[in-house]
């Protein structure tokens, strides 16, 4: 007989709960399933629990870290007793699209599902959860992590992979100006990203006290306050009247994207990494703009290595960004709390 397990489930804009359902099982020999040790809600959750996404009795979450307790046949990578951080992306690590560096876009995840809700690990605001492609999405970490690591390695598992990703896309880099428009977790990961890619001046647009002081610590050496044209203009002012170098655009509605637009140089670069919502393109100005444009899920799994040997080295804390912690039970008051903005990022410990 199977066992059961909580995990949480929006029934409909607003109204999320935590539910007893069966335990994930193997389904197919790529499988691995995981006990959770802590997940997140994410930025992205939020426009389903605002009625901007159809939801409908959904299981939650994409962000974790925990211990495997089964995998299928086929897999080589972990076994049982490992602790690992996984990609909110499944990826093979085999086809061309991931060994070109784009496992976001694995091919054989992409027969899975529909688009990038097939490519997405799901359901993992819960106790336990099954990942499919567990070869290619699971890191294991070198040890158990200390509570302090635990936050950190979550990051990982997206915000800090997101914002890293921007910030390569966006050509951070020695001697580069990078600008980071959205100071969310994601924004700030991005600031973390550039700062570790060598970026000699990182400017973060924001208007938040406390998200300010976080940018500061992770390596932002300017901060602006404005936006809409006056941010545009600020950032002229800053960077010789040419724009940055690389802007990384992390919120994902139309005002934030026409930001982050002026405030590249002609031949710059813009990465965008907020899911898009109400965002349309004016061709002429894009035309006019003459700058590289990229952007869609994050290629995380390509980053894990590299961010998990630095938190275990401490020369980054990500895990900062979780400014509220809460026990699974009480996840609908940590979208409450998100949605209101009380909270930046919140932890949810299983």
């Amino acid at each position: 007989m199977r066992r059961i397990m909580r995990a949480v489930v929006m029934h409909e804009p607003g109204n999320v709960t935590v539910e007893e359902m069966l335990m994930p099982i193997i389904l197919e020999p790529t499988d691995a399933i995981i006990k959770l040790a802590a997940t997140c809600i994410c930025g992205s959750d939020l426009w389903s629990y605002r009625g901007s996404e159809p939801v409908h009795e959904q299981r939650m979450g994409h962000e974790y870290v925990g211990t495997v307790v089964e995998v299928g046949e086929a897999v080589t990578t972990v076994e049982p007793g490992d602790f690992v951080v996984g990609s909110f992306c499944i990826s093979c690590g085999e086809c061309a699209t991931c060994r070109s560096g784009y496992p976001s876009r694995c091919t054989t995840a992409a027969t899975q599902g529909d688009a990038f809700v097939g490519m997405r690990a799901g359901g993992t605001q819960a106790e336990y959860a099954r990942i499919a492609l567990a070869d290619g999405t699971l890191v294991k970490t070198p040890a158990p992590p200390t509570p302090e690591q635990l936050p950190s390695l979550l990051a990982a598992s997206d915000v800090l992979g997101t914002g890293w990703f921007a910030a390569d896309e966006a050509g951070a880099a020695p001697g580069k100006t990078v600008v980071v428009v959205g100071d969310g977790a994601v924004g700030l990961g991005a600031i973390i990203g550039a700062k570790q890619l060598g970026a000699s001046r990182i400017i973060a647009m924001s208007r938040h006290a406390d998200r300010q002081a976080l940018a500061r610590q992770f390596g932002a050496t300017d901060i602006v306050e404005e936006r809409g044209e006056e941010g545009i203009a600020r950032i002229k002012e800053l960077t010789d009247g040419l724009g940055a170098d690389g802007v990384v655009e992390a919120v994902g509605n139309e005002a934030s994207f026409d930001q982050a637009l002026g405030c590249v140089r002609p031949g710059g670069h813009l990465s965008f990494v907020g899911v898009p919502h109400g965002v349309s393109l004016d061709m002429g100005r894009m035309f006019g703009a003459e700058v590289h444009m990229f952007g869609g899920p994050a290629a995380v799994r390509k980053y894990l290595p590299t961010m998990i040997d630095l938190i275990y080295r401490g020369e980054i804390n990500p895990g900062a960004v979780f400014d509220l912690v809460l026990p699974l039970e009480q996840a609908a008051e940590g979208y409450a709390a998100m949605d209101e903005r009380r909270a930046t990022k919140v932890m949810l410990t299983v």
